[in-house]
C-alpha cells in the first residue's frame, strides 16, 4: 500500500499527483473519522487555502468530499495555516483543513489535517485513513436530503484569530519593519496586523498571483529581504514562508537571525523571566551546535528530536516544554498555539526587541553558530546504509577527530536518491577533509547513481 502522508499532511504536484479525486476522497475519509468525534452537536470543519493557482480547485473537492458524509464546512479563504489551527481549538470545531504545500514551489500543493485539539492527525488516524482510502469499496454513509452537508463562506472568524494575537503584542510605535509576505497566506494579514501595532510597514512580495508563492521571496528566499533593509534604514525584517507558519528574521545590518537565532533569544528572555519551565526547549537534531552553547551560557537546555514540527511539538508535550522548533523557522510556543506561526513568533520576538530596548543584532549575538557543511551524495540505493558497517566505522572516526563540539549527522532524502551528510564542528578545514572522506565511503558503498 502507498503511503499518502508525509510528515506534514499529503504533498504533490497539483492536478498530477495531488488530483482533485484524491482530495475528494480524502476529504470524505478525513470528515467521517474526525466528524464522528465532534464536541458539537453539527459537526464542522475549517477550511483555510493559500495563494496557489490550484488552491480553489482543491477546496471544490474537499467541500464536495466533506460535506457528502453530512459534515458542514466554513470556509475561510486565504489564511495562514496557523489560523485554521487556531480556530479549530477555539471554536469547536470537529476538525481543519489547509490546502497548502508551505514553502514549496507553486505548482506543489498540500492539505493539512488539524484534530479537534489542534493538532496534526495522529499517525494511527492517517493509517485508518489511508486504509479507507485504497479499499475497493466506498461504503462510508451518503445522508441524503436535509442531512446532506453544506459549506459557507465566514468573513468574521479570522477577527478571533487577529484579536487574540494583538493582546500578546507589543506596541511598536517608531518601528520600520519590512515585512517579505512570500507572496503567500500572510500577504494581507502581516502588513495590516503590523501597522495597527503602530509600525511602519515596508511590505515585500505582497502581490500574489498564484503562482509567485515563494518565488525568489520568503523564508527559503531573503536575498531581497536583506537589501531593502539596508536600503531603507529598518530596524528589522520579517520573512514568512509560503503559508505563514516560518519565521526568518533579517537584523539593521541585513543580517539573517533564523529559527535557532529566534529560539535563543526567546528562550534566554523567557529564563530571565522564570517563564521557561524545566529550562529546557526542544529542538531537531538539524539546529546548530551553537544553540546548544547559548543555553550553556544562558540557563536552559536544548532537547533534540528528529527533523518534522510534529515530533518537536510531540516531545514537548511529552516533556511539559514552552518552546521548540527548527531551523528553517518553524517555531512552536505552547499554549496558546498547536502548530508554528510565523506572524505570532514575530511578535515575540518584537516584544523581547521592544522591552530590551536592543536591536536585533546584539540579540542575535547570544548565539554564535559553529561552522556546518552539507554534502549530497546521489547514490543507486540508499537504504540500508545504517546497517553498513564501513560507513558506521567511518562515522564514528569523524566524531573522534572533531572533538566534543563535532557532530556528524546523515540521513537520507525523502525524496530524492539522496544521502545527506551533515557535519559540524570548530575548524572549517577539518570539515572539508571529513566530508569528502565520508562522502567517499557511502558513495562505494551504496554506489554512485548516474
Amino acid at each position: 500500500m502507498k503511503k499518502l502522508f508525509g510528515t506534514d499532511g499529503i504533498r504533490g504536484v497539483a492536478n498530477s499527483e495531488l488530483t482533485p479525486e484524491l482530495a475528494f476522497r480524502m476529504g470524505r475519509i478525513v470528515a467521517f473519522l474526525l466528524g464522528n468525534k465532534s464536541r458539537s452537536g453539527q459537526p464542522f470543519f475549517w477550511l483555510g487555502r493559500d495563494t496557489r493557482i490550484s488552491g480553489t480547485m482543491l477546496e471544490g473537492a474537499l467541500v464536495a468530499g466533506i460535506t457528502s458524509v453530512g459534515v458542514q464546512v466554513r470556509l475561510l479563504g486565504v489564511v495562514s495555516t496557523p489560523v485554521v489551527a487556531y480556530l479549530t481549538v477555539a471554536l469547536k470545531a470537529a476538525g481543519g483543513i489547509m490546502i497548502s504545500a508551505s514553502h514549496n514551489p507553486a505548482e506543489d500543493n498540500g492539505i493539512k489535517f488539524f484534530d479537534a485539539k489542534g493538532f496534526k492527525m495522529d499517525l494511527e488516524l492517517e493509517k485508518k485513513a489511508e486504509e479507507l482510502f485504497y479499499r475497493d469499496t466506498d461504503d462510508l454513509p451518503r445522508p441524503i436530503g436535509a442531512k446532506v452537508g453544506q459549506s459557507f463562506r465566514s468573513e468574521k472568524a479570522l477577527q478571533h484569530y487577529l484579536t487574540f494575537l494583538k493582546k500578546e503584542a507589543p506596541v511598536l510605535k517608531g518601528l520600520k519593519i519590512v515585512l517579505d509576505c512570500a507572496n503567500g497566506s500572510l500577504w494581507k494579514i502581516a502588513p495590516e496586523v503590523y501597522r495597527e501595532l503602530g509600525a511602519e510597514v515596508i511590505p515585500l512580495h505582497n502581490s500574489p498571483n498564484g503562482k509567485n508563492i515563494n518565488v525568489n521571496c520568503g523564508s527559503t528566499g531573503p536575498e531581497s529581504l536583506q537589501r531593502t533593509v539596508c536600503e531603507q534604514g529598518a530596524h528589522l525584517g520579517l520573512a514568512f514562508d509560503g503559508d505563514g507558519d516560518r519565521l526568518i528574521a533579517v537584523d539593521e545590518n541585513g543580517e539573517l537571525a533564523d529559527g535557532d537565532a529566534i529560539m535563543a533569544i526567546c528562550a534566554s528572555y523567557l529564563a530571565e523571566k522564570d517563564m521557561l519551565p524545566g529550562n529546557k526547549i526542544v529542538a531537531t537534531v538539524m539546529s546548530n551546535g551553537g544553540l546548544e552553547i547559548a543555553g550553556e551560557e544562558h540557563g536552559f537546555e536544548v532537547i533534540r528530536t528528529q527533523v518534522g514540527d510534529r515530533y518537536v511539538l510531540e516531545e514537548m508535550l511529552r516533556r511539559g516544554c514552552a518552546l521548540g522548533g527548527e531551523q528553517s523557522g518553524h517555531i512552536i510556543f505552547d499554549g496558546p498555539m498547536t502548530t508554528g506561526d510565523g506572524l505570532f513568533t514575530s511578535l515575540q520576538l518584537l516584544k523581547v526587541m521592544v522591552e530590551k530596548g536592543e536591536p536585533l543584532s546584539r540579540l542575535s549575538s547570544i548565539i554564535c553558530p559553529l561552522p556546518q557543511l552539507l554534502v549530497n551524495c546521489r547514490v543507486r540505493n540508499k537504504e540500508g546504509w545504517e546497517d553498513n558497517e564501513r560507513i558506521s566505522e567511518s562515522i564514528k572516526l569523524a566524531e573522534e577527530k572533531l572533538g566534543e563540539r563535532g557532530r556528524v549527522l546523515i540521513r537520507p532524502s525523502g525524496t530524492e536518491p539522496l544521502i545527506r551528510i551533515m557535519i559540524e564542528g570548530e575548524k572549517s578545514t577539518l570539515l572539508q577533509e571529513i566530508s569528502r572522506s565520508l562522502a567517499a565511503v557511502v558513495e562505494k558503498e551504496l554506489g554512485i547513481s548516474s
